[in-house]
């Protein structure tokens, strides 16, 4: 099944005050395991995360052709600019193009402009190419789109991407990734694991992550992250993870 426009958000316990846990976005589909008059119960079927959301009727699965490239798509109407809604696709939903006219492409109702898209079987050689689309997105606990990320969810939205595994939590990252390297042989590409956080190195000195305590992902070089989260949450590097 699908979610609604334009992400889903699935909590860890049958009340909307409880913790977000993550999220779904569009085309993401799910198995329901219970349901009760006020929510359901699901597992994602791409990482088999459990989680609980709210129950309405949610529209069934159909044959992605497409997926979201950039930060987000602007949705329209019409196939015109002048018909712009107040409604986002975020980077990795999914949807089935059925019409197309001029620069638009459209997906159920909707129509989004077709540079904003990639074909299903689209991959990057370098999956984390362009990740700076989320520099400055404010950090989310739970979240994986444009309106908010942690640090985990902005890793695992690009191997998702294109096409890979990835799971979802900085505690399965780290059990799921094999090959370990050392800080002084770091280099673009590899994950720098802390208990509960994950940071992806962009250079030889410098990384990318959804950082907490500045509310935003940032980037920022390695040894002073190292060294500010040492003192700041007592907390020294578990693991460095070489993943392409």
């Amino acid at each position: 099944m699908k979610n609604h426009l334009p992400f889903l958000n699935v909590y860890g316990q049958k009340n909307i005050k409880s913790k977000i846990v993550t999220q779904l976005l569009y085309g993401e589909t799910f198995k329901k395991l219970n349901q009760s008059k006020f929510w359901i119960k699901i597992r994602n079927d791409y990482d088999g995360y459990v989680g609980y959301i709210q129950n309405k009727k949610y529209p069934s699965n159909s044959k992605n052709t497409h997926k979201i490239s950039v930060l987000y798509s602007n949705l329209y109407s019409k196939p015109s600019v002048k018909n712009k809604i107040n409604k986002k696709l975020s980077f990795g939903s999914l949807i089935k193009v059925t019409d197309k006219k001029g620069i638009f492409y459209k997906f159920d109702k909707c129509w989004l402009k077709k540079k904003d898209l990639k074909k299903i079987s689209f991959k990057q050689k370098n999956i984390f190419k362009n990740i700076s689309m989320f520099e400055n997105v404010k950090y989310k606990w739970g979240g994986k789109c444009f309106d908010g990320v942690d640090c985990s969810g902005l890793i695992q939205l690009f191997f998702n991407f294109n096409n890979k595994f990835c799971p979802r939590d900085a505690k399965d990252q780290i059990k799921y990734f094999k090959k370990k390297t050392k800080l002084k042989n770091v280099k673009k590409g590899d994950l720098i694991f802390w208990k509960g956080h994950v940071a992806l190195a962009v250079s030889r000195t410098n990384l990318i992550h959804g950082y907490g305590p500045l509310k935003k992902v940032i980037t920022m070089p390695i040894k002073k992250t190292i060294d500010r989260i040492r003192e700041t949450a007592h907390l020294k590097v578990t693991g460095i993870k070489r993943v392409t």
